[in-house]
């Protein structure tokens, strides 16, 4: 008799907890199909390289050979419209230096990822946006260097390159989607040289307000080659 009494209990328990795992099941939010999307930090790299390699390539059509009079044209000829193409060689390298400075600090960001999700792919996404805009960029900006306008447009591009990197820098901190040991000191320096090289830039740019374009455009690559050879400048050398 005692031995029914067990069994009954050992029963009851069994169905008590199998009604309440049932429970807990239907209490669960569903998972959706968007959240198993943009888990891949591999396949977010291989585009982020494919498209900022195409972005690379697409800068060189800007600098196109220049038509002149076949085999009647002299050194002479062919030296000036060389010249005249300095301008668009002049921005092609500054914007072979953009993407190149963008792709090494896109690159350190994910290389800093333990796990990935849709909304930071996303937001690569429109960062990856802003770097097939700069060979439009380039291209605006060498046939009408003069013109203020021109170098508005191609900051505001570098303005969206920065913020979007920024906004993934500072998603994937608050979802702790980087790697934890190396966090503190990733953040403050990837946070410090966004912000410091967009001040620059922006700085730049506004002399353009009181001073010819050129001199914007000058000021720009020296900004960029700062960041690109990397020199132990106090302040700037900090990040």
């Amino acid at each position: 008799m005692l031995k029914t009494v067990t069994d009954r209990l050992r029963g009851g328990q069994t169905r008590s907890s199998g009604i309440l795992t049932a429970v807990s099941r239907q209490q669960g939010p569903k998972r959706r199909l968007a959240d198993l999307a943009g888990t891949s930090p591999d396949r977010l790299s291989g585009i982020s390289d494919g498209i900022f390699s195409v972005g690379m390539t697409l800068l060189v059509l800007g600098l196109a050979v220049p038509t002149l009079n076949g085999a009647a044209t002299t050194g002479g000829q062919l030296w000036e419209a060389l010249r005249h193409l300095g301008p668009n060689l002049l921005v092609y390298t500054m914007s072979f230096m953009t993407l190149g400075i963008f792709w090494l600090g896109q690159g350190t960001q994910l290389g800093q990822l333990q796990r990935s999700n849709r909304n930071f792919a996303w937001i690569h996404l429109v960062f990856l946006f802003a770097v097939t805009m700069v060979p439009f960029s380039t291209l605006l900006l060498a046939r009408y260097y003069w013109l203020q306008i021109a170098l508005v447009e191609y900051w505001l591009n570098i303005v969206l390159l920065g913020a979007s990197l920024l906004a993934g820098l500072e998603y994937g901190l608050r979802s702790h989607l980087f790697k934890e040991e190396e966090t503190r000191d990733f953040a403050v320096l990837m946070r410090g040289r966004i912000l410091g090289a967009q001040s620059l830039y922006a700085a730049a740019t506004a002399l353009s307000l009181i001073v010819p374009t050129w001199v914007s455009i000058a000021l720009i690559i020296l900004i960029q080659l700062n960041y690109v050879l990397a020199p132990r400048i106090p302040i700037l050398g900090r990040f």
